[in-house]
Formats: structure tokens, sequence, C-alpha cells
């Protein structure tokens, strides 16, 4: 074949050959025969759309898998990780907030108060974040408990912007919690974010105040608010029920939104019938008591003892307080801390990376690559700062060195001076010869 085409070159070198006739000469050598296959190696290969949803199609087992025991299995992977929650207690001082905490789970988390107040000329004038944490354990259940408390609240002549300590509390934590999810190693993520917020609300009988409002405003956006009426057995049964009837109404005409718990579609009829009874409860109207009162018959209760009788915390007909520990504790914490994480959270990151110009669906190399620079430019700036400062720092030394050596120069040439001056004054006075001295007995 090479010696053809050869040939045919050369022929068209020497000979006056047309250009079409020597192109079909050429494509007659190289055409491939008729018996080969395909010359493509690699044929195209059509893909289906995968964006389109698959088809479900349900089907029956015809024996038993295993697959059914996988609550089992997340029920074994959370008892050995154990279980953590936070919430929050905001009120004025002398409403019972450590004491409903104690009652809520039944133990001293709160240190005891003293008796005397010592009175001191410097008072505080802002709202102190103090936080109390505590790991408890029943029937083999670990629960670390983080405890918010919010001492100064409401207690000042001017409340103005009293919330604000709190919501950057609150906030802070978010950023906390949002600066270890960019982190490039997320094993260890420590969830401190606040699932809910306990507000207790004065028991007068008539509305809420405007600081209640305000505080609840601003806070219904980045907490789970639940509503509690202190110290309701100060009220009687129909002052208790229509303070809760104004204070809805004070909460609808704000759009103050509240912690509802939530129902679903495959809840059976107690759980439906529950989650009714615990929102027809709210605002609770509670009673704390941490210490036991015997009733006779060497029966003890949890209460309080009044000349006119005895109030029950954990009786239904007394007070809310069964109701809100069952919906914190025992049926709704979960929902507490998903709804923290899945809406309040959420909102408040997007916001967040809204408002600082980030992109959402960023590429974490590139924010990791962007967030190293940030750091280098920062601690850059940071070591001009501390050269400048031991640059000063030397400059004030060497300059207190140069006048304390010009001071001892100055003292070495005075001294010199009136060394000079007394020898010269030593060497201008004329030397007297002391007496001879008589010799013998008698002087």
């Amino acid at each position: 074949m090479k010696l053809i085409l050869l040939f045919q070159l050369r022929t068209f070198r020497y000979a006056r050959v047309d250009s079409a006739s020597l192109f079909q000469s050429v494509r007659s050598v190289f055409k491939p025969k008729t018996n080969c296959r395909s010359s493509n190696r690699y044929p195209s290969i059509r893909i289906n759309n995968i964006t389109k949803n698959p088809t479900i199609i349900k089907k029956k087992l015809n024996g038993p898998v295993g697959f059914s025991n996988l609550p089992n299995q997340v029920h074994r992977k959370s008892i050995k990780r154990g279980f953590q929650f936070t919430f929050m207690v905001v009120g004025e001082s002398g409403l019972g907030k450590s004491t409903l905490v104690n009652t809520l789970f039944n133990t001293s988390l709160y240190p005891a108060k003293e008796a005397k107040i010592e009175l001191s000329s410097e008072t505080p004038s802002t709202v102190e974040i103090q936080a109390i944490s505590a790991d408890i354990e029943e029937n083999g259940v670990k629960l670390k408990l983080t405890i918010v408390d919010t001492p100064g609240f409401g207690d000042f002549i001017n409340n103005e912007e009293s919330w604000g300590p709190i919501l950057e509390n609150i906030e802070a934590r978010y950023d906390a919690f949002l600066d270890q999810e960019n982190r490039v190693n997320r094993k260890r993520i420590v969830d401190t974010r606040v699932h809910a917020c306990l507000y207790f609300i004065a028991p007068t009988g008539h509305a809420l105040k405007p600081l209640d409002i305000e505080f609840m405003k601003r806070l219904a956006g980045r907490v789970n608010l639940i509503p509690v009426i202190a110290k309701s057995d100060t009220m009687t049964d129909e002052e208790i029920k229509n303070f809760k009837n104004r204070i809805l109404d004070d909460i609808a005409t704000h759009n103050i939104n509240i912690y509802q718990p939530p129902t679903y579609e495959n809840d059976d009829p107690e759980t439906i019938q529950e989650n009714k009874e615990i929102v027809s409860r709210i605002p609770f109207a509670v009673v704390g008591a941490d210490r036991d009162i015997d009733v006779g018959a060497g029966r003890k209760i949890r209460g309080r003892k009044y000349p006119w009788g005895i109030i029950e915390v954990d009786n239904e007909e007394h007070c809310d307080f069964i109701k809100l520990r069952q919906m914190l504790i025992r049926t709704h914490m979960e929902e507490l801390k998903e709804f923290t994480n899945e809406v309040l959270y959420e909102s408040y990151r997007t916001a967040k990376l809204a408002e600082s110009g980030g992109d959402l669906n960023a590429n974490p190399m590139k924010k990791l690559e962007t967030d190293k620079k940030a750091h280098d430019a920062k601690m850059a700036k940071m070591e001009a700062e501390m050269k400048a400062v031991f640059d000063a720092k030397v400059a004030e030394k060497e300059a207190k060195l140069k006048a304390a050596e010009e001071e001892l120069l100055a003292r070495h040439r005075e001294m010199k001076e009136q060394l000079e001056r007394h020898q010269r004054s030593k060497a201008a006075s004329p030397i007297s010869k002391p007496a001879p001295q008589k010799k013998g007995f008698f002087k």
C-alpha cells in the first residue's frame, strides 16, 4: 500500500495529474474493508435522565429481613452517646425560677440561696448571663443539662434594651455552632444552642406588660418561647382563666410566635389528645416546690402548705406543672431540639450568610482558602501591632537609659570639677610648718 501511494505521489510530482483524481486514489488506498468492524472504538452511550424521580413500587416481603430492628439500633446508639438539652429561664426576680427548675428535674440544680443579702455600693446595671450544667441520669439514660439563667432582667428602673444581652447570648451560641460546622474536622461538634426559653410572667391578673410584649417579640424568631405564669397559687381559678385569655389575646394581637407542639398524620388518637390538652393549657400556670409535705398516713407530696389548704404540684387540678413537664421533657424534648436546628438555626444561618455576602452553595474549599487568607491578614496585622508596641517599648527604655546615662555623666563632671577646685585651692594656700616640740621632762 505504501509503494502504491509513493508511486502515485511521484507521478503527481513529475506529471500533470488532476488533484481530484489523486484524492480519489489516496482515498481508495485507505478505504476500510467492508468486512471490518467500525473504526469507532468507543461508541457513544446514551445515558438516561437520572434527575427524574424513579417510580417507587411497594413490595411485600415474603419473610423477615431484619431492617425492622433499626429503631433498636438507634436506641442503643442514643443510650451510649447520651442526650444534651439547653434551656433558658427569663423573668423578674422573686418569681420562683430556680424553684421551678429544681421541681422539674426533681433535684437541687440551683444552690441554696442565702437569707442575708449583702448590700454593695456597686449595683449591676445590665442583665447577667449565668449557665449551670449538670449530668443527670434516669434508668440508664444520661442527660447533659444546661440551664441559662438571666438574673437582673426586669429589676431596674429603666428596663429599656434589657433583652439585648439575652438576644446576644442566643445569637453568640448560634455563631459558635456555625463556626464548628465550617471547620474542616467536624467530628466533635458541641451543641450549646438554646433549645427552649421559659418566660415567667408575673401573676398580676391584668395583661402582659410592655416589657413582656417587647421581649417576646424580639426573641420569638430566635428561640422556642414557652410562656409560664409564675406563682399561680396566688390567684383563683377564675382569675387564672381570665389572665390566660388576656395573655393569648396580646400574643395574637402582636403576632408573637410561641412554641406549639406539632402534630403528625401517623399519630395515634391518644397522642393527638395529649397534644390538644397541652395546647389548651398554654400559657402554663405553674407552682414550684422542692420540699415534701407530710399529709398523714405516711404519705408525702410535693407542694405548698397554706392555712386554707395544700397546693399539690403534681396535681393537674391545682396547676399546669404536669403538662409543662410533659411537653418540655417527656414528649417534646427532641421536637424542641429539631425545631431549633431545622427552623430557627437555619433561618439565622441563612440571614447571617446573606448579610456577610456569602453564597449558600459556595465551594467549601474556596471558603476555607478565603478564611485562611483572612486569618493570615489578621495575624499579620496583629504581628505589626505587636512589633509597633515592642518598638515603642524599646524606644522608651532606650530614652530612659540615655537620660540616666546623661545624669551620671553630669554628676561625674560636677564631682570632677569639685575635685579640681579643691586641688587648686589647696595648692594656692601656703603650707604652714608645724612648731618644733621641746624635748625634756618639762615641755
